[in-house]
């Protein structure tokens, strides 16, 4: 009896493995490896499909769920052609044969897709959610307490380098103090200072009842500031330049605050920052990212989109965590419409009195000389220019102050301090928001908008409330990375055998 006979022509199990033979899953994996010893190896091709069905079944499948499937499912059974791999088996392939190849196997699925489907990956619909990460939740490391840390130390270090060179004063050489010190530094200097005070750490006395000399206690203090100090070290590289925080037990996980806390306290927990861009309900693209905003993950997202595709998407339409500077000049920059809202769109477009406020900066009229006038009249002059905190494109904004506004009838109503009014200003940026706001608010920026809350939110919907999927399991980036593409494949292939279905149902 072939297992194949018991399936239902429509079932997802045949759809699924002729998508698989159309796109030649086999060629993904690494060469096999023959070998004339040992137990022989299961269809390595046969795997791939089981696990990959497994994700595209039930949204997210652990081992054991795929070690018992093969057993008593006749789907898995027929994939796997009667073969029962262990749990340790299917982590052994994942672990070996997907971790390089996953992103290439989801770009050939998407690929078949966007050919079987025709999907228009022109109209991108981007949104983030945060995954709790498999780390404690109370093992957290802050860098900047940190770095506060160390230089408490740096100070307690100075203070007994200077006992120590008192020590020496009969050897007429000391130890350098500075204001900061490397832990090679100090590892250096306590065997300076053994070899000249013929120091024998073998004769070192421990314990009660023992008197240690100050040389030891001076040598053994030091020691233990330089293994601090190295352990501070540690903790600021795994931080690096861009986080400020990471999970003991997931050196890659981000301290974030989550909107659904279950803990009820409303505090930070280790996660990581899922980003997909949606097409016509399929996901295009994904990544993970350890930023806590979303407004530093769109250009890294949109990076990873041309890799795919070649190409940028003309529409990318996203909320208003992602409107900045940076990232509506990149679309500029790439071909891109800026389809994305800015922090205050929805006070723009709903609050008609801050809109028309005349006393906003944005809404001064401008005279024949070029100057800003405010309401009464009054000019604004340019008084400097200041580059933003942190902005990677060297933006600036303009500081312009009132030429006077001595017995000005608004006052009240336009400023708070009795200081001339200055005001702060970006025409450049203004003028993105503008158009962005212009865009937005015409019919198809308004079916753009309705789309992407149908899309992008729906699509992390699905994946959390309809197929389970909440945390992540894996630990580190490219484990995690490796996860989240297996979800993605198993959602879009998901999608794709509904439309089927639904189709033929209405045929």
């Amino acid at each position: 009896m072939f297992i194949s006979d018991s399936l239902e022509i429509t079932d997802s199990v045949l759809a699924f493995d002729e998508i698989m033979e159309e796109i030649e899953i086999g060629k993904y994996l690494k060469p096999e490896q023959t070998s004339n010893t040992g137990r022989p190896g299961y269809n390595r091709v046969n795997m791939l499909k089981t696990i990959l069905f497994g994700f595209m079944d039930t949204g997210y499948v652990s081992l054991r769920e795929l070690e018992d499937r093969c057993k008593v499912n006749i789907r898995y059974m027929y994939l796997m052609d009667n073969q029962t791999p262990s749990y340790r088996a299917f982590g052994y392939f994942i672990n070996d044969e997907l971790l390089d190849s996953v992103e290439r196997i989801f770009q050939a699925v998407m690929q078949y897709i966007q050919n079987a489907d025709a999907v228009d990956l022109q109209h991108l619909y981007i949104d983030g959610s945060k995954f709790e990460a498999n780390a404690n939740k109370y093992s957290w490391v802050w860098k900047r307490g940190t770095e506060k840390s160390r230089y408490r130390l740096y100070e307690k270090i100075t203070a007994l380098l200077k006992d120590m060179n008192n020590d020496l004063q009969s050897t007429g050489i000391r130890i350098e103090t500075n204001t900061e010190y490397a832990p090679e530094y100090l590892h250096e200097a306590a065997k300076q200072y053994t070899s000249l005070l013929q120091l024998d750490e073998t004769q070192f006395v421990h314990g009660r009842g023992h008197h240690k000399s100050t040389g030891q206690r001076h040598y053994e203090k030091l020691m233990e500031y330089a293994s601090k100090l190295a352990e501070y070290v540690e903790k600021i590289n795994i931080c690096g330049s861009e986080r400020n925080s990471y999970a003991k037990t997931d050196h890659d996980a981000t301290f974030m605050r989550m909107k659904k806390d279950y803990m009820g306290n409303d505090q930070l927990l280790p996660a990581y920052n899922v980003q997909i861009g949606v097409a016509d309900e399929y996901i295009a693209v994904v990544d993970v990212m350890q930023y806590r905003s979303d407004m530093d993950c769109f250009v890294p997202l949109m990076e990873k989109f041309q890799q795919l595709y070649g190409f940028y998407p003309k529409y990318p339409v996203a909320d208003a965590g992602y409107g900045s500077f940076n990232n509506y000049l990149y679309c500029q920059e790439h071909g891109m419409e800026k389809y994305m809202k800015f922090p205050m769109y929805k006070k723009e477009t709903h609050d008609k009195k801050y809109r028309d406020n005349p006393f906003r900066a944005v809404n001064f009229k401008t005279d024949e000389d070029g100057d800003l006038v405010c309401p009464n009249n009054r000019k604004f002059h340019l008084a400097y220019r200041r580059a933003v905190k942190g902005n990677k494109y060297g933006r600036q904004e303009e500081i312009y102050k009132c030429e006077g506004c001595g017995g000005c009838p608004y006052a009240d109503q336009c400023k708070k301090t009795p200081n001339d009014k200055t005001i702060t200003l970006n025409r450049e940026l203004s003028a993105m928001h503008q158009e962005a706001l212009d865009n937005l608010e015409s019919i198809h920026g308004a079916f753009l908008r309705m789309n992407r809350s149908i899309q992008a939110e729906g699509t992390f919907g699905i994946l959390k409330y309809d197929r389970w999927y909440k945390r992540v399991v894996r630990k580190g980036m490219n484990s995690v990375k490796l996860e989240i593409f297996l979800v993605s494949i198993g959602h879009n292939l998901y999608k794709l055998h509904n439309k089927r279905q639904r189709i033929q149902v209405a045929a």
